[in-house]
């Protein structure tokens, strides 16, 4: 079976009431619902995370290593400014996916560059909660066609966690 990260970054708690204009009105736990769904129909385990912490997002990627086959981040803000996360998803060496709600490229000058792309496989963005679900369809099949550092080793099954949300 697949075990997938997927991490949201700071702020994304507040989606659903925070300037939905940009972000559209899906709420977090809508989004992960619609994973979990997804990744079920998949064959795919997730385990889901948000924080508005730039180090706990480090740790779970570096943790990530051991246990996943791949990725799925929205780091949010931390997109702009954090070579510290960039630098842990090299590390791990795993196929991650990038995921925005909204299109960083038709924003403000400051939110078109990422950090992260230049390490990730590749970058959803302006889709809204859209995204994540083809991020996670285009993760999984990458991952059955490239092979991974991992095998799944036994038979899929269905299954959801979300953790350390804050």
């Amino acid at each position: 079976m697949l075990r997938i990260l997927v991490l949201h970054g700071p702020n994304l708690n507040l989606l659903g009431h925070r300037e939905e204009s940009v972000y559209g009105t899906a709420t977090l736990d809508a989004i992960d619902e619609s994973l979990i769904k997804l990744g079920g129909e998949l064959g795919a385990e997730l385990v889901i995370r948000q924080s508005n912490l730039e180090g706990e997002l480090v740790n779970w990627i570096q943790e990530a290593r051991r246990n996943y086959h791949g990725i799925i981040i929205n780091p949010a803000a931390y997109t702009h400014t954090s070579i510290a996360i960039r630098d842990a998803l090299a590390a791990v060496d795993l196929p991650t996916i990038e995921v925005h709600l909204s299109n960083i490229y038709r924003r403000e000058e400051f939110r078109r560059h990422s950090y992260v792309s230049g390490v990730a496989l590749a970058q959803i963005a302006g889709f809204g909660a859209i995204g994540y679900l083809l991020a996670l369809r285009g993760l999984c099949e990458q991952i059955s066609v490239t092979g991974s550092k991992r095998s799944s080793g036994g038979s899929a099954s269905v299954s959801g966690t979300k953790t350390g949300a804050h």
